[in-house]
């Protein structure tokens, strides 16, 4: 690019430090996250989840899950919204201490309020059938 000389070669120098002030104070500028606004990864202290979770079992079994396999209420496995199809999950119940690890393969529960639908035997090592529902907390299982 050619210049002429003149005043436009005296204003290149102050254009081009404005703009390195302007990147040097961008972020000191920029808003601040707060320690409640950083996603902390889950531990065992940390649950992903916590809510209320319900079972499902003889009136779906043998029927094709989201994820494409058959429902197997005797299996330890489990329904949720988004995480993704085979993850194993912890399932804490908060009222009596049990767990149990179930792996992830279809999608629900279909009741609002709800975090996960259980299989039946899931369920049953919980200790929830009865009842039909328990406050739970969910942790990734390794």
């Amino acid at each position: 690019m050619l210049r002429r000389a003149g005043r436009s070669s005296v204003l290149l120098p102050r254009a081009v430090g404005l703009v390195l002030a302007a990147a040097l104070l961008a972020p000191a500028c920029a808003p601040r996250r707060g320690p409640s606004s950083v996603p902390r990864p889950p531990t065992p202290e940390r649950p992903l989840e916590r809510g209320v979770a319900s079972w499902y079992g003889q009136r779906f079994h043998g029927q094709r899950t989201a994820s494409g396999e058959r429902f197997d209420m005797h299996g330890l496995t489990a329904a949720h919204p988004t995480l993704p199809f085979g993850t194993l999950v912890e399932v804490r119940n908060l009222e009596n201490g049990r767990a149990v690890v179930v792996r992830i393969n279809d999608r629900g529960p279909s009741v609002a309020g709800r975090i996960i639908d259980l299989s039946y035997a899931a369920a049953l090592r919980l200790g929830l059938v009865d009842a039909g529902l328990a406050r739970v907390a969910l942790y990734l299982a390794e």
